[in-house]
């Protein structure tokens, strides 16, 4: 099996996980169709560039911040918390369950999983 396929098999993973969790906290689903693309604003850090962009994009797309906010949650005992860190979360793993993986420097359609876009597309 290709590594590739792997991460995206471990990203959909993830991804019913913090569907689960999401719906164990109770929160409303409109709650988490609002928020699931809120990690995406990250995205006008492009407008500085793509060094710029690429650290924005992947500070919020990457599970360190959403599992700091579920440790907080926990620590402190604020479950209103934890709905947040999975809609997170959830974004991330569709991401990288769809190929949208981490950006790297050299521009916005290369990422950690490869190529995406137009850039993918024109190479197969």
């Amino acid at each position: 099996m290709h590594p590739t396929f792997l991460l995206r098999l471990e990203a959909a993973v993830a991804l019913a996980l913090a569907l689960l969790v999401y719906r164990h906290g109770g929160a409303s689903w409109w709650w988490f169709a609002a928020g699931l693309l809120a990690p995406d604003l990250s995205m006008l850090g492009y407008l500085g560039g793509n060094t710029v962009g690429a650290w924005c994009y992947n500070l919020a797309h990457t599970y360190t911040l959403p599992f700091s906010l579920a440790a907080v949650a926990w620590l402190t005992g604020s479950s209103g918390l934890v709905p947040l860190a999975a809609v997170w979360c959830s974004h991330i793993a569709l991401d990288r369950t769809l190929g949208y993986g981490l950006k790297l420097t050299t521009g916005f359609h290369h990422t950690h999983l490869g190529a995406i876009g137009r850039q993918a597309r024109d190479r197969r």
